[in-house]
């Protein structure tokens, strides 16, 4: 196919002023960013897959910014006030997605969040209880509200739940249908001029005098800037980066008549994560039983991961229902040792807007703009 290329191809498909690799949320919202600042800047957006490979549309739809225990542990690493900061483009990023494609777009959905404790975690219940002032007080300004976090123990009689003892409620966070957003992202880039690409992967890029060349296997592209978006995937062309792959794995229940749970539920540190979907139960995660298996760009299920999920599902999360497994799949995050995603230049004119920490749907948007911002403040 790459020896037959007509001159016309070459000429509008293989050229650009900016080629983005990754089609993702930030990959899309950085070209976006661009072309609303500056019509005039051509740009390609390169996706190796059929749709987004990495998250984007593989994720649980969570519009959050951070359980209590999450943010315990956040707080450590960052300190308070890097860990405002967080919290602040988390929120600044969710409502930047909001405003740029609407709310029925991407099928937001204010059900509230939770976080679940059982009797063998006490502990960490007590804790987080005792933090959940300090965390309102500090998250006050930047939703414009009092009490985001409050307990909220009658409601685990009114979700069914077995053996949880407590149960704290955040008023403020959201579900949403990734693949909706995603194709209103497609349609908001299609709707500047954005071309995007799909089944092409860069396998290599390397600098010319006065151009950058992306080797593909569907022929070379040439451009003035790239800006790799590949999120859990860039160590494949920017190996230097710190960046480490977090593989989450999920399930989807067949329908449950009258399901009780409704909202977004995060039980253990937030190594777990559930959400009601179409009368179904969707629950991911469980890295943290077996982290140097599910640190791999390579999608798949493990047994010991699965049997985890299902028996959560059993014993804790709809103990009364009888239920069948009908969605499996999984998807690559992005992690490392700052909780701040990767935005800046790494050589000349080759930037990167990576390590979204697994709060992608929440910093997606506002990375991308960022992203987009550096590229345009190069030009």
């Amino acid at each position: 196919m790459t020896n037959n290329l007509s001159y016309w191809e070459k000429k509008h498909f293989f050229k650009a002023d900016v080629i983005i690799v990754g089609a993702g949320i930030v990959g899309l919202n950085a070209a976006i960013a661009i072309k609303e600042k500056n019509q005039k800047i051509d740009v390609i957006v390169l996706e190796r897959g059929f749709l987004p490979s990495g998250a984007s549309t593989k994720n649980a739809g969570f519009a959050c910014f951070g359980s209590v225990s999450e943010l315990i542990e956040q707080e450590k690493l960052s300190g308070t006030d890097g860990l405002y900061q967080l919290i602040e483009r988390r929120w600044r990023g969710l409502l930047k997605l909001r405003n740029l494609l609407g709310d029925d777009n991407i099928n937001y959905q204010n059900y509230g969040g939770y976080e679940l404790f059982e009797a063998k975690q006490k502990d960490l219940a007590i804790e987080c209880v005792s933090k959940m002032s300090h965390f309102n007080s500090l998250i006050e300004d930047i939703v414009n509200q009092k009490n985001t976090y409050g307990l909220s123990n009658p409601k685990i009689k009114e979700f069914g739940f077995n053996g949880v003892e407590e149960l704290i409620e955040c008023s403020l966070e959201a579900q949403i249908d990734p693949a909706k957003m995603m194709k209103a992202l497609f349609s908001k880039a299609g709707s500047l001029g954005i071309q995007v690409l799909n089944n092409c992967k860069v396998e290599k890029f390397s600098s010319a005098e006065t151009h950058i060349v992306l080797e593909t296997n569907q022929g070379n592209f040439h451009c003035n800037q790239v800006l790799f978006t590949t999120n859990a995937f860039v160590g494949e062309l920017l190996p230097d980066l710190p960046v480490v792959p977090g593989r989450g794995q999920v399930v989807v229940t067949s329908p449950i008549k009258n399901l009780k749970v409704k909202g977004t539920f995060h039980y253990d540190k937030g190594y777990y994560y559930f959400r009601n979907i179409d009368d179904r139960i969707l629950l991911g995660g469980g890295r943290n039983l077996d982290f140097k298996t599910e640190e791999t760009t390579e999608f798949g299920k493990t047994e010991l991961v699965q049997k985890t999920l299902i028996k959560l599902l059993k014993e804790v999360i709809i103990p009364d229902e009888d239920f069948k497994i009908e969605h499996q799949w999984s998807g690559i995050m992005a992690f490392g040792p700052q909780l701040t995603p990767i935005i800046e230049e790494v050589k000349p004119n080759v930037f990167c807007a990576v390590r979204c920490n697994g709060m992608g749907i929440a910093i997606g948007s506002q990375t991308g703009q960022e992203a987009g911002e550096m590229i345009l403040n190069s030009l």
